[in-house]
């Protein structure tokens, strides 16, 4: 059922494609429909330049096991699942986000735990750094997103999540490939690396939440 109050619905423009040669292989998790808009919650990491060399030496060594490894573009740590929102859905949606998550204030994390990770349709893989200082206030987070999520009968966020930033990825389930010795050697890339111990305690400043190609931005206090 349609949320009480919402607008009419607007003619919206979104450009849609389902080839996916067009983007690396990979594979929509839903199929596209004109007026759906893909959505997703998440805590964005500005990487600085120092990460990016991390980074490039993490991709490298995985490349020795799985050479169609690809470093990821952008960095951030999920509080939400992608879900679909309808057009007329998007600013009652996050009008609600915007009033949930006004206390919050500004926190920290460490994310320095090297982990290999699949998409619940094992079309991607992934290596990510899983957060192991901070789990209380992401959870504390992800339970006001889940109440706005229900509101609008959406998904709500998987029951153990494992809070991580994605570095890198590569179509299919490679996870046997990458885990064992490769990621061993990994994780004493990253508890080697001279600044890790400071890139990897992260400052969060604010919550965004994309929609579609529209972005929207909460400041944590």
């Amino acid at each position: 059922p349609l949320p009480a109050g919402l607008p009419g619905e607007p003619d919206p423009e979104e450009a849609a494609s389902d080839d996916s040669s067009r983007h690396g292989g990979r594979v929509r998790g839903f199929p596209h429909e004109r007026g759906n808009w893909a959505t997703h919650v998440y805590l964005p990491y500005i990487a600085q330049e120092e990460f990016l060399e991390l980074l490039e030496l993490l991709v490298a060594r995985a490349r020795t096991y799985v050479p169609s490894v690809a470093a990821v573009g952008e960095f951030h740590v999920s509080l939400s699942q992608c879900v679909v929102l309808r057009y007329h859905w998007i600013e009652p949606f996050v009008r609600c986000l915007r009033e949930r998550l006004a206390a919050f204030h500004r926190f920290f994390c460490v994310a320095d735990q090297v982990k290999v990770y699949t998409n619940q349709n094992k079309t991607r893989t992934f290596i990510g750094l899983e957060v192991s200082a901070g789990h209380f206030q992401l959870l504390e987070l992800v339970s006001e997103v889940d109440r706005v999520l229900e509101e609008f009968d959406l998904p709500t966020f998987y029951k153990e999540p494992s809070f991580h930033i994605s570095l890198a990825w590569c179509v299919g389930d490679l996870s046997g490939r990458l885990e064992g010795q490769c990621l061993q050697e990994l994780q004493d890339i990253v508890d080697g690396f001279e600044e890790s111990a400071f890139l990897l305690r992260i400052q969060w400043e604010q919550i965004r939440c994309k929609s579609g190609n529209k972005y929207f931005s909460f400041p944590l206090r």
